[in-house]
């Protein structure tokens, strides 16, 4: 499978490169293209994972049409013949990966909804209790499903690690008229991910999503949505609290990256074939899982 690990279009002007996707702007809208880059602990791998941007891109057009009644999004098209005629010369570049979607500006949190106790949450939980300051009950183990699901937000970094914050802090940063709305758009749009999934055998322990304001000011949803970039995804058939999950997500590569001596910063250390080829294949089967 041909892999994209940079996009290479140079009459295109207004460029920006983020861990895995490349954007160029336009008067009022924004080309994506999902590569296949892939990034962990907010560092970006130089080994690309075979298919994982069409997957990715394909996975975010799904769940936008999907959630529009909860909440209006970013996408306008994904057809090639649709875009702008620049573009269409790209076609090798952008077919299967890239959307034309609407220009907003990201808003400055990330939100976050864990249903199930995992990652950075069990271990702030096994130190204080909690998750981002909110108090759980006691005795729950990892992966434990929470009593309901919970907003933990967080700060997004352009450059670096990400930040845990508490809900308050997301109200200095929003407003709290907008914290409290988004942050009930969010649970709303992991309860529909997780109830449509449950239904496919998948478990959605928890995931991120995204907002931008537009011009005119309406708040939408961007990025992406429900993807193994931005969630964590769970084999319903095995799961059991308190061992280890399987996992449709980038896992893996955490996984091997936490066995190696390596600060977690850049440079990042080489990635073995046989790890890149079970990422490509765990990508596809998650989108197989959730589209077919």
């Amino acid at each position: 499978m041909e892999t994209l690990r940079i996009t290479n279009m140079p009459e295109l002007s207004n460029f920006r490169r983020g861990k895995v996707r490349d954007i160029y702007e336009f008067e009022n809208e924004l080309l994506i293209v999902a590569t296949d880059r892939i990034s962990a602990f907010d560092v970006v791998m130089e080994e690309p994972v075979p298919g994982k941007g069409k997957f990715l891109s394909s996975l975010s057009y799904f769940w936008f049409e999907k959630t529009k009644h909860i909440i209006a999004n970013h996408f306008i098209t994904n057809n090639v013949d649709e875009y702008p005629d620049i573009l269409k010369k790209y076609r090798d570049q952008l077919d299967g990966r890239s959307m034309l979607v609407r220009k907003c500006k990201p808003l400055p949190v990330e939100f976050i909804v864990r249903g199930y106790i995992a990652g950075s949450g069990w271990k702030e939980y096994q130190k204080s209790g909690t998750i981002c300051q909110i108090p759980l009950p006691e005795g729950l183990i990892e992966f434990s499903k929470l009593p309901e699901p919970i907003f933990t937000p967080s700060t997004k970094a352009e450059v670096g690690h990400d930040e845990n914050i508490n809900f308050d802090k997301s109200v200095e940063l929003l407003g709290e008229e907008l914290a409290v709305r988004l942050r009930d758009k969010a649970i709303e749009l992991y309860k529909f991910g997780a109830e449509y999934l449950e239904k496919k055998g998948i478990i959605l322990a928890d995931t991120k999503f995204e907002f931008g304001k537009t011009e005119d000011g309406e708040i939408i949803l961007i990025d992406e949505a429900l993807t193994p970039d931005s969630s964590r995804f769970w084999l319903k058939e095995f799961y059991e609290p308190g061992k280890p999950q399987v996992q449709f997500d980038k896992q893996i590569l955490r996984d091997y990256l936490e066995t190696l001596d390596w600060n977690k910063q850049p440079p990042p250390p080489k990635i073995p074939k046989e790890i890149i080829e079970k990422i490509s294949e765990v990508y596809k089967d998650i989108y197989k899982r959730i589209v077919d």
